[in-house]
């Protein structure tokens, strides 16, 4: 039941530059999203992204942009409707942990979409985000019904160190601050 590091990826969800600054609260999905990629990058879990019609709607944000090792441009809202979708996660992909925007269209149909192929996916709450408060939470309870697991960014950084002994528990702890 725990999250692990082994078989996982992070999958950033269209975080760009002009979804995001219409996004509610989107300073604090970024920086949610933000402490995600970089507990990923310390304990070696995928970090991979997808650009919702980049050419219209930017790159990704300027403070994420720098950790998905593979980027995919789609113009279907579920990514894994997208044609690159196939080789987005890595091989052997089992737990997919799933930050982005905006949460009612294009985070809900990915992960729905995740899902149906039998994945594990994993919502983290407080890293996606809507421009409406209450569309992001009716897409959080649809996901949950539909199979989804719920946690927060803390809950997914020490359920992947699993103990304080951790040869990077301080290093990742220090993302909390």
């Amino acid at each position: 039941m725990l999250l692990t590091t082994r078989g996982a990826a992070l999958l950033l969800v269209d975080l760009q530059q002009r979804l995001v600054p219409a996004l509610h609260d989107g300073g604090t999905v970024v920086a949610r999203a933000v402490r995600l990629a970089e507990a990923a990058q310390l304990l070696e879990v995928p970090i991979c992204a997808t650009e919702q019609n980049p050419d219209k709607l930017g790159p990704t944000v300027a403070p994420l942009a720098a950790y998905p090792q593979n980027v995919v441009a789609k113009t279907a809202f579920a990514a894994t409707g997208a044609p690159g979708f196939p080789t987005l996660l890595p091989p052997g992909t089992r737990e997919v942990v799933v930050a982005g925007c905006e949460a009612h269209v294009c985070v809900l149909q990915t992960v729905l979409g995740l899902l149906a192929e039998g994945g594990r996916a994993v919502v983290v709450a407080d890293a996606i985000g809507s421009r409406d408060p209450a569309n992001a939470a009716a897409a959080v309870e649809r996901m949950a019904r539909h199979g989804a697991e719920v946690v927060t960014s803390e809950m997914v950084l020490f359920e992947w160190l699993r103990d304080a002994a951790h040869p990077r528990f301080r290093e990742v702890q220090k993302l909390l601050k």
